[in-house]
Formats: C-alpha cells, sequence, structure tokens
C-alpha cells in the first residue's frame, strides 16, 4: 500500500503547497468550532448567576461573531486549497496515466485491456479525487473535532465525558467488520466495470455489424447482464454500508440521552456544585460534535474502502514497466534498409506455451520487394513487428541497417520503419491533418506527392475541399479502400528506409493496386518494401516471397521458383486464377 500511495501522491506536483496547506488550515477552523461552546457556556453561566451587564452582552457577542467568522473563513479557504489539491490530482493522474500508455509496447496493452484502461482513467481516477479530498479535509477535521471537543468536555464536565470512551471503540468494532466484509465486493465490482465499458465500447465500433446481422436485441441483453453484474455487487455492498448510519444515530441519541439526564440529575441534586446549566450545554454540543465526526470518519472509510481498489488499479499502471525501452547510447541513425532475422523465436508472452515465430532466418537487402503470403494465423503479422520493435524478440535477434533493432532510439527506428498496419485508423480532422501525422513538417507538395504515390489523390481532388476535408472520427466518411490508401500515403510522408506493407491493400481494386506498386518501384527505389497480402497478384513481381506457414518460413523464393518448389504456394495461386478468382 505505501508503494501506491507513493506513487499516486508523486502526481501532485504544482498541487502540493494546496495539499499541505489544506490539513493545517483546517486545524485553525476545528479549534475555532471547539472554542465557540466553551464561551457559550460561560455566557450562560453569567446569566444563570445574574451577574450579566451590558458590556458582558457586548463583549460576549463581538467575540462569538469574531470566532464565527475566523470559523467561516477558515473553512473557506480550506475548501479552496482542498478543491484545488484534488482536482489537480485527478488531472495530473488522467495525464501520467494517458502519458504512460503511450509508452506501452504492444505486449503490455495485451496486458490491459482497452475498456479496463477507460475505466482506470474516468471511475477508478474520480474515486481517487473524492477519496483524497476527504482525507486531506475531512479526515483531518474529524480527528481534531474528536480531540478537542473530548478535550473541552473532560474540562467541563469531568468523568461525565467518560461516555464518549464506551462509544468509539463500539463503532470502531461495527466500522472495521463492515469494511471486512465490503472491500471483496467492491474488488470484483470494478473488474465488472470493465466488462460493461468493454460491452459499450464494442458495440458502439461495431455498431454497423450489429446493425447489419440486425444483433441489437443480442447486444441490449448481454449490456443489461453487465449491467446488472455491477448493480448486484453494489447492491450487496450498499446494504452492508447502510448499517453505518443507523449504528452512528444510535450512538449519537444514546450519548445525547445519557448526558442531558445524568447531567440534569447532577444539576438538580445537592450536589450540584459540579455542573451548571452552562456547563451541560456545552457538554451536550461538544457530545454532538464528537458523534459526528465520528460519522464524519464513517464516510471517509466507506469512501477510501471504494478508493483504495481504484487506486490500486491506477497504481499498476503507473507502475506498469514498459518491456520496449532505449539502450543506454543509443543510435540516432539508420544506415539503410537493410534487414537481417538470426534465429528469432518469438512468442506474445512468458506464460504462452507456444511460440508464434520458431527458428526464422532471413536476409533482406536494402531496395528490396519482399511479399509475404500465408494463410490466418501463419504469424506475417507477428513477423513485421518485429521490425519496427513493436515486440521483441524471444529468441534470436532482428537487425536493421546491420544493427540490432534493440539498439537503436525507438523513435528513430520507427521513423525509418514505417508500418502500415492491418487495421488503421484516422483520426477526427482534415486530410491534410492526418497525412502529416506521417510528418508534420509535411509540405502541400510533399502530402501531394504521397497521395499521388498511395493513388489517394484520385478521389482527394474530387472532393469539395480536397486536402482539407474534414475526416470524421475513425475515417467514417471515407471507404476501406479509400482509408487504406490514404494511409499509405501518411507513411510515405515519413520517407523511410523500411516501409511495410500489412495486408494494406485488401480493400484496394487489383489496378490500384498494382499502381501503387509501380508507383513504388519508380519514385522509392531505394526503401525496402515489405509487402503482406492475400492476393498473389500483390506480390508476385517481388524481389523475394516468403510463405509463412504455423509460424514459420515453409519456402522463399521468386514467383517463377516457388510455382515448382511450394505446394502452398501452388495451391494458392491455382485458386486465385481459376475462373471468378481474383486475376
Amino acid at each position: 500500500m505505501n508503494s501506491v500511495i507513493k506513487t499516486l501522491t508523486g502526481s501532485l506536483r504544482e498541487f502540493k503547497k494546496d495539499a499541505i496547506k489544506t490539513p493545517i488550515i483546517v486545524a485553525g477552523e476545528s479549534l475555532m468550532e471547539c472554542i465557540i461552546p466553551f464561551v457559550i457556556a460561560r455566557f450562560i453561566n453569567k446569566i444563570q448567576q445574574g451577574t450579566i451587564t451590558h458590556q458582558d452582552l457586548w463583549f460576549y457577542g463581538l467575540l462569538l461573531f469574531a470566532l464565527a467568522c475566523l470559523s467561516l473563513f477558515f473553512g473557506t479557504w480550506a475548501g479552496i486549497t482542498c478543491s484545488r489539491a484534488s482536482v489537480g490530482l485527478a488531472k495530473n493522474l488522467r495525464h501520467d496515466l494517458f502519458a504512460r500508455v503511450q509508452t506501452f509496447s504492444f505486449a503490455n496493452i495485451d496486458k490491459f485491456s482497452a475498456s479496463s484502461l477507460v475505466t482506470r482513467m474516468t471511475t477508478d481516477i474520480t474515486n481517487v479525487q473524492m477519496a483524497f479530498m476527504m482525507i486531506i479535509r475531512i479526515a483531518v477535521r474529524a480527528p481534531l473535532m474528536i480531540i478537542f471537543s473530548f478535550t473541552m468536555a473532560i474540562l467541563m464536565g469531568g468523568r461525565l465525558a467518560l461516555i464518549f470512551v464506551f462509544t468509539i471503540p463500539f463503532l470502531g468494532i461495527g466500522l472495521s467488520l463492515i469494511i471486512r466484509k465490503v472491500n471483496p465486493l467492491f474488488k470484483a465490482v470494478f473488474k465488472k466495470y470493465d466488462r460493461l465499458n468493454e460491452s459499450v465500447q464494442e458495440n458502439i465500433t461495431g455498431i454497423r455489424v450489429v446493425k447489419s446481422f440486425v444483433r441489437e436485441d443480442f447486444e441490449n441483453k448481454k449490456f443489461y447482464n453487465a449491467a446488472e453484474d455491477v448493480r448486484q455487487d453494489f447492491t450487496k455492498a450498499e446494504k452492508l454500508l447502510a448499517f453505518n448510519m443507523p449504528m452512528m444515530q444510535f450512538c449519537l441519541y444514546v450519548v445525547m440521552i445519557f448526558t442531558l439526564l445524568f447531567g440534569s440529575y447532577l444539576i438538580i441534586s445537592t450536589h450540584a456544585v459540579s455542573l451548571n446549566v452552562g456547563q451541560l450545554s456545552s457538554l451536550l454540543t461538544y457530545s454532538f460534535q464528537i458523534l459526528i465526526s465520528l460519522m464524519m470518519l464513517s464516510m471517509i472509510f466507506v469512501m477510501v474502502t471504494m478508493a483504495t481498489e481504484s487506486a490500486h488499479r491506477i497504481s499498476e499502471v503507473l507502475q506498469e514497466k514498459t518491456t520496449l525501452s532505449n539502450p543506454a547510447h543509443p543510435l540516432y541513425d539508420v544506415p539503410n534498409g537493410d534487414i537481417e532475422f538470426r534465429n528469432v523465436s518469438f512468442k506474445y508472452s512468458e506464460k504462452a506455451k507456444r511460440y508464434a515465430l520458431s527458428n526464422i532466418n532471413l536476409k533482406i537487402k536494402s531496395g528490396q520487394t519482399i511479399g509475404i503470403l500465408g494463410g490466418t494465423g501463419s504469424s506475417k503479422s507477428s513477423l513485421i513487428q518485429l521490425i519496427s520493435r513493436l515486440y521483441d524478440t524471444t529468441e534470436g535477434e532482428v537487425l536493421v541497417g546491420d544493427h540490432n533493432v534493440k539498439d537503436y532510439d525507438l523513435v528513430t527506428l520507427r521513423d525509418q520503419v514505417a508500418v502500415v498496419l492491418q487495421k488503421n485508423e484516422l483520426f477526427s480532422g482534415t486530410i491534410k491533418e492526418n497525412l502529416r501525422w506521417g510528418n508534420k513538417n509535411a509540405t502541400d507538395e510533399e502530402i501531394k506527392q504521397a497521395a499521388h504515390l498511395a493513388c489517394a489523390d484520385e478521389f482527394v481532388e474530387l472532393m469539395p475541399n480536397k486536402y482539407d476535408t474534414y475526416i470524421e472520427q475513425g475515417g467514417t466518411n471515407v471507404s476501406g479502400g479509400q482509408k487504406q490508401r490514404l494511409c499509405i500515403a501518411r507513411a510515405l510522408l515519413k520517407k523511410p528506409k523500411v516501409l511495410i506493407l500489412d495486408d494494406s491493400t485488401s480493400a484496394v481494386d487489383t489496378k490500384t493496386d498494382a499502381k501503387i506498386r509501380e508507383g513504388f518501384k519508380e519514385f522509392i527505389p531505394e526503401t525496402t518494401k515489405i509487402i503482406i497480402a492475400q492476393r498473389v497478384a500483390s506480390v508476385q513481381d517481388a524481389d523475394l516471397i516468403l510463405v509463412m506457414s504455423k509460424g514459420t518460413i515453409s519456402a522463399m523464393g521468386t514467383h517463377d521458383e516457388l510455382m515448382k518448389t511450394s505446394e502452398i504456394y501452388q495451391e494458392v495461386f491455382n485458386s486465385q486464377n481459376k475462373k471468378g478468382g481474383d486475376e
């Protein structure tokens, strides 16, 4: 828990002063509120004794007014500093969490689901924010009020104040039993929140598929079940927490009744010298303050109990170490597009039983065009993700430009090894803004040239605003083929040494596909081009074609060579070149 607290408070930064000031200001507020009943008791005693004067009235009136103003001042000031500190912590936590995720490798992201990360950045941080606000203000105020009030109660009522000594342990035991039962429920409920968010995310991103298959009822039922799970766990937790308030109220009334009855008895008995009306009045006030403070502490326990699991979940992400990092003395220049795999084997996690890639040995010369074919699950994408170091090899090494990819600065490597992934995204903004993701300083001329190479200019020039046309989030206002071509253009703007297309022309017709490949030959001859495709026509003219099967290279060679030596390649080619095939 100490490491969790240390991790979270590290995000306070510029709001640390407000967090430190708040408890000090709250102490002043608590002191004023405890002095007021003492002054009132003295005032009442003066009235009871009949010794009150006009001067006393003005003195006590002004003194009480001044104390009330000071209490208001301290309370308002504490509220301002507390709000700044808690909201500031939440802002910094969101920033730190988001920034941390940006440093994650694919292996790290695989560990946390997208829906879980969303829950941690929203619900979990809100819980921590609320708990922190209560800790630096109410959690300081309540104990101080108990200490100050109890001290003043003993001074005013002597042994009568000992009733609180019996009440506090009773409340403490009750709270600890409630918290012990509630903690596991909150732990489970946040995992169910993740599933709830996952259901929402999956439905929204795949809404076209849902509607095309008329699966709205199924999705509604799935979401209802996830929401029902959350409701049931929260209901169980709230049932247990419901005992908290009646228990507090019971103790409050017992103490007040005891104080009122026993105090009144002392006043009217013959031994009334030990207590007077003013003291009884202040004792009632102090008893109320003590029990209200205990009630506040119980609320804090509830909030902190719920926030503890949230804090662990946030800290888990912030403390996660990326599996990829820069070496001590990284290389900042990729000399050329040479690529070499030396005895490479790879699996996605240490716990995985089977290797995704096994014993890969391959040499690619700068400027060559490499085609990769293989069935679903043959690990084509796994192979190319090792080149740009989206994952690290489990065994062996991958070299780019005659250096191990682990020796490069990550940004430098990925700038020179451009990957157009199978599932690429466009972001809300203009076409020009999207393309400049490849090079933020790209000129309009460079943008047009990249679009021309990717055959994207064919449809961009027909749009009303051309390159200033607005792209909706996710690229929903362009077709699949248009999105792919824009993503290729974006990668070309990097002017990379290595360009990898991971099935990135699957939604493009064969004629446009051929034009793109022809443009590559003419305009980027020195760039190494790796094309993963399902169509033989997309790789037929490559300098070298790899045939992948079950995580290994089952065959490699030119089209003519593979037609003689590889049964898999022959089968794919023949099936696609029958009547009605792609060619």
